[in-house]
């Protein structure tokens, strides 16, 4: 474990690095510098994030530039002739009407919060668990299409829940590098659930800090707590370097 803990923390160190933002979709948010764009911007790049990193970045630039790259002020004061700009907009099975609820959803709730945070905040006194499920109720608290409900993953039903986890070590985690925003801080650190993916599943299963190679809240949690063994303040650092090992570096 020794060793296992120091060759994590070297590719940390590798990968944790500015010169990859722009091949990931946290580029995307990169480009902003009021903390609502960023916070916006970010949430689209995420809830986009499976598949080719390419597309996603394409994708999600795509929204930003319908919203006239000025996110938050478009959430707040758009008209309804506005959002004829997304109905061409889609991402796999991401779609315009799913799309157009997003921007709803968060026109609604920045009509009555300043940032985004406040979302993922309902459920003060519970752990990540309970904090995911409550933003899946709020999200879908008003009228919503039913098909929509499927973008955003819940550990109600033992999704790893990997693009929401993932959004939040954005948002939350802070350091020296400058990839991670570090902008929310009701969130702790070492409160976050590492994203867990295909790639980070194939090389936490290949280094035996998972018991399965699957995708699930049960095994994202167990990931965490390993790796809180390392770094008990900031496990979710290591996504940085479990993603780059199969990403990267194509270890299966």
């Amino acid at each position: 474990m020794q060793h296992l803990h120091k060759f994590l923390d070297q590719k940390v160190l590798e990968y944790n690095q500015p010169k990859f933002i722009e091949r990931d979709p946290i580029c995307v948010p990169h480009r902003y510098a009021k903390k609502q764009d960023i916070e916006i911007a970010g949430f689209f790049a995420a809830i986009l994030a499976w598949g080719n990193r390419t597309t996603i970045i394409q994708n999600a630039t795509k929204i930003m530039h319908a919203m006239d790259n000025a996110p938050h002020d478009f959430i707040c004061h758009h008209t309804d002739n506005d959002l004829k700009a997304f109905l061409d907009i889609k991402h796999r099975t991401f779609n315009a009407t799913d799309l157009l609820y997003f921007i709803h959803f968060l026109h609604f709730h920045y009509k009555q919060n300043d940032s985004l945070e406040s979302a993922f905040c309902r459920n003060k006194t519970e752990g990540m668990k309970e904090r995911l499920i409550a933003f899946n109720q709020y999200f879908f608290s008003i009228e919503h299409p039913q098909r929509t409900q499927k973008h955003i993953s819940s550990p109600a039903k033992n999704s790893a829940c990997k693009r929401l986890n993932m959004y939040l070590r954005w948002m939350v985690r802070q350091d020296k590098q400058g990839v991670d925003f570090g902008i929310w801080k009701k969130i702790k650190m070492h409160e976050l659930i590492c994203p867990l993916d295909i790639h980070v599943s194939n090389v936490a299963f290949r280094l035996q800090l998972i018991p399965q190679q699957k995708a699930n809240w049960q095994i994202a949690q167990i990931l965490t707590e390993r790796l809180r063994e390392f770094d008990a303040k900031d496990p979710a650092k290591y996504d940085f370097a479990l993603f780059g090992l199969g990403a990267e570096e194509k270890i299966r």
